[in-house]
C-alpha cells in the first residue's frame, strides 16, 4: 500500500501561534505551521468512534492520541507545569498505560505508553 503513516493533523484554533507554542513547550511536539515534527518510527490506532461515543467530550470531532515512552515522567513535568493530568486505573490495560490532558482550547489529548516501551 502507498500509504505508510500519518503525515499531518491539521486542526482549527482560536490562537495558533499559543497553541503551537504550548505544544511544544509541554509534549515536545515541533507544532506550526512552518515547522515539521520528525517522530520515532511506531505504531499508530487509526480508528473512527461511533457518533455517540464517551470515549472524549461530544462537542470534539476528534482526539490526539500521542505515544510517550515515559509516562510517568511526561505526567510529573506536566503537572509541575500546572497541566491537569487525569489517570485512571482501568486506563491501564493489556495495550499499555494511558492518561489524558486537554490543551489550552480544551481539546484531548490521549498519552499513550506501550506495552514494553
Amino acid at each position: 500500500m502507498p500509504v505508510t503513516g500519518i503525515g499531518g493533523l491539521f486542526f482549527r484554533a482560536r490562537d495558533p501561534k499559543g497553541l503551537a507554542a504550548w505544544y511544544r513547550e509541554h509534549l515536545g511536539i515541533d507544532a506550526g505551521a512552518d515547522r515539521v515534527w520528525r517522530q520515532a518510527q511506531g505504531t499508530t490506532v487509526f480508528a473512527p468512534f461511533p457518533a455517540n461515543t464517551d470515549y472524549f467530550p461530544a462537542e470534539k470531532q476528534w482526539m490526539l492520541n500521542l505515544r510517550v515512552s515515559d509516562l510517568a515522567g511526561l505526567i510529573r513535568s506536566l503537572e509541575a507545569a500546572g497541566v491537569k493530568v487525569i489517570t485512571k486505573p482501568e486506563w491501564t490495560t493489556s495495550y499499555g498505560r494511558f492518561a489524558r490532558v486537554y490543551d489550552p482550547e480544551g481539546n484531548p489529548i490521549e498519552l499513550w505508553e506501550p506495552v514494553g516501551a
